[in-house]
């Protein structure tokens, strides 16, 4: 009985010195942002799941939440970053991620390096909000918002 699907024999029969093998051309997206703070490093990075749930809480699209219009509040910043560290550090809650950017503070770092370095380089930019040229531009306005401040 002839068999009618898959190309098994016709694989088979071709020389495997004969087949050339593409690279992908596309550069890979780094598969996690990491906030470090102190001694702890968070990995960062949304899920379907997690932007679901931060669209229902604020019923908004998380692009317009993030931004539409200034540096949105730290309370919202705070509680993107609690989603985008759930699914990848166990037990993470909300004073816990306060916590942290007390001691982020105290390192050195403020609302605007949070919102630029962590959100929108960081999480936004692993989580897929970003083709590869949107993220090029997204990092030219990051420099440029760091630089008139």
């Amino acid at each position: 009985m002839e068999k009618l699907y898959g190309l098994d024999e016709e694989n088979e029969q071709m020389d495997r010195d004969e087949m050339d093998v593409v690279d992908d051309p596309k550069p890979k997206r780094r598969p996690f942002a990491y906030w470090k703070v102190g001694g702890k490093e968070y990995k960062l990075k949304l899920t379907t799941a997690q932007i679901g749930k931060l669209e229902d809480k604020y019923r908004r699209n998380l692009i317009s939440l993030l931004l539409g219009g200034g540096i949105p509040p730290l309370s919202i910043m705070l509680t993107v970053i609690q989603a985008a560290a759930a699914p990848w550090n166990s037990n993470v809650k909300y004073k816990h991620i306060e916590a942290a950017f007390d001691r982020y503070m105290e390192d050195g770092g403020t609302q605007l390096t949070l919102f630029t370095d962590v959100i929108v380089d960081g999480i936004m930019t692993v989580s897929g909000f970003f083709t590869a040229d949107q993220q090029e531009e997204m990092g030219e306005k990051v420099k440029d918002i760091k630089e008139n401040l």
